[in-house]
């Protein structure tokens, strides 16, 4: 069972059971119909973590060819869409095919977004043999990365009093 099947039944005789039911388990059945619709599952998609740093988004875009994909990076979101066809070439099959018997590989428009860290890099983008690999790289400012503090002794002159440190940030 999926699902659609959980929604997808006949509501007409709840009203004798349930006062006002049909109309809910209606809405709800509508209600979830549209969120299927919205729900991005196209094209399939991983999240690799190459090191502590790297990055690479694989996706399945098996029969698009570069001229048909496009990568945008504006205001930290990468957005990848597909079906991006230019003018001289068009999307309709070619003329030695009648019609399909079977039509399993997708071959629809899309648009995937996701949201990058104000440090993350885009390296570079790969198709290879139908799989878009978008290679990214987490920069770490200086001032991010981890260092060691020396710790002093007490008789060494660097060694700051509480006194001394005060009167240090009030000026």
């Amino acid at each position: 069972m999926t699902n659609n099947d959980i929604f997808s039944f006949n509501t007409s005789n709840f009203d004798k059971f349930f006062v006002g039911a049909d109309k809910m388990l209606e809405i709800l059945s509508k209600a979830h119909v549209a969120a299927a619709k919205t729900v991005p599952g196209f094209p399939p998609y991983n999240i690799v973590k190459v090191d502590d740093n790297k990055y690479v988004i694989e996706m399945a875009v098996a029969g698009f060819s570069k001229n048909n994909l496009e990568i945008e990076l504006a205001n930290n979101v990468l957005t990848v869409k597909g079906g991006c066809y230019p003018a001289n070439e068009t999307t309709e099959e070619p003329e030695n095919i009648i019609s399909y018997i079977y039509k399993g590989i997708a071959d629809r428009a899309f648009t995937r977004k996701f949201t990058l860290a104000d440090t993350v890099e885009i390296k570079n983008a790969d198709l290879i043999n139908g799989m878009l690999k978008i290679w990214l790289e987490a920069i770490i400012p200086d001032s991010k990365k981890p260092k060691k503090v020396d710790i002093n002794e007490p008789s060494s002159p660097t060694v700051k009093t509480e006194k001394s440190f005060l009167a240090e940030g009030s000026k």
